[in-house]
């Protein structure tokens, strides 16, 4: 069977992600964290309006090194999904959409994020 003479699309291991992509999957993906994170808050209120012994309970859970990570998590995932909100809301009004623009308020966001989040953590313990 002869070969077409057209180009092939490349493979995944040759093509590289850009950070916008990534921040665009990342984005949806901490907006799902963030819901998860609200029934955590649910389940906490349940359990305060349970009781001291349910309460105590989950206190203890979330003291715990798995609870603690996953404090540190939603908060990240929050962080994360706000500062990346107010990109989108700077790129409505027009502004930063070229693609140099993009990847430094891209990097910005990363920065701040991690940064929001060392500084509440910071404060919190």
């Amino acid at each position: 069977m002869k070969q077409p003479d057209r180009p092939l699309s490349p493979h995944l291991s040759v093509y590289r992600w850009p950070i916008t992509m990534a921040l665009s999957i990342l984005h949806r993906a901490t907006g799902v964290a963030n819901a998860v994170g609200l029934l955590v808050l649910a389940i906490w209120l349940v359990h305060a309006a349970s009781g001291e012994e349910h309460y105590s309970q989950f206190v203890g859970f979330m003291s715990s090194v798995p609870g603690l990570l996953l404090l540190a998590g939603f908060s990240f995932s929050f962080f994360y999904h706000f500062c990346n909100g107010i990109r989108h809301l700077v790129w409505d009004t027009g502004r930063g959409l070229g693609k140099a623009e993009a990847t430094t308020s891209a990097w910005f966001v990363i920065a701040a994020a991690i940064v929001l989040t060392g500084a509440f953590w910071g404060v919190v313990l």
